[in-house]
C-alpha cells in the first residue's frame, strides 16, 4: 500500500515570485509524497524572472510555472488541498475563498524579494535569501510526522514554522 499524496497550495497576492519558490521546493523536496500548488489573490499574469533563475541555478524545476488565480483552486473541480500556506503578509490578510476539504492553513510570510531594490546582484541576493527561508520551512514540514500527529499538536507545528528565521510577521495564526 503506498503512503497518502497530500495537496499543498502555497498562497500570495501576485503569485509571481514566493509562492512560486515554495511550489517549486516542495514539488522536489517533498519525496514524492506531495503534489504542490501556487496561487495568488491578484495574480501578475507571469512568473518573476528572477524566480525562475533563482529555482534553475539551484537545480529545482520550473516547468509548468505559471502565475494563476486561487480561484482555480476554490472550483468544485479543483483538487482538494490539505494544506494552505500564506506566503506574503497580503494575502495572509484577504479573505480567501472557502476551501474544499478544510484544509490546514498557516502563514509562512517572508519579505517580496520581487520589491528588492538595487543591482541585478542585489536583486538575485533576494531571490536567494527567499529561497533560503521557503526551504526552511519547506523542509521543517516534510519532516513532520503526518501520519501519526494529532491535528491540534499539527495546527501548533505549522504555525511554528511560519515563525522560523526571515517571519514578516507575527501574524502566524490565520492563512
Amino acid at each position: 500500500m503506498s503512503d497518502r499524496l497530500y495537496n499543498v497550495l502555497f498562497l500570495c497576492t501576485g503569485n509571481s515570485a514566493r509562492s512560486i519558490l515554495a511550489e517549486s521546493i516542495l514539488r522536489k523536496d517533498g519525496n514524492g509524497r506531495f503534489r504542490s500548488f501556487s496561487a495568488g489573490s491578484t495574480p501578475k499574469g507571469a512568473v518573476h524572472p528572477l524566480a525562475l533563475r533563482t529555482l534553475q541555478a539551484m537545480d529545482y524545476p520550473t516547468d509548468g510555472m505559471r502565475s494563476k488565480s486561487w480561484v482555480e483552486f476554490a472550483a468544485p473541480d479543483a483538487p482538494v488541498m490539505d494544506f494552505v500556506f500564506t506566503v506574503c503578509d497580503n494575502a495572509a490578510g484577504e479573505t480567501c475563498p472557502l476551501w474544499p476539504g478544510q484544509p490546514m492553513t498557516a502563514h509562512w510570510g517572508i519579505e517580496d524579494p520581487a520589491e528588492a531594490q538595487g543591482t541585478e546582484l542585489e536583486k538575485l541576493a533576494a531571490f536567494a535569501t527567499a529561497f533560503r527561508h521557503l526551504k526552511n520551512r519547506v523542509g521543517t514540514f516534510v519532516s513532520l510526522p503526518l501520519k501519526s500527529i494529532d491535528k491540534l499538536s499539527l495546527g501548533t507545528k505549522l504555525r511554528e514554522i511560519g515563525r522560523s528565521e526571515g517571519a514578516t510577521s507575527s501574524r502566524n495564526d490565520v492563512a
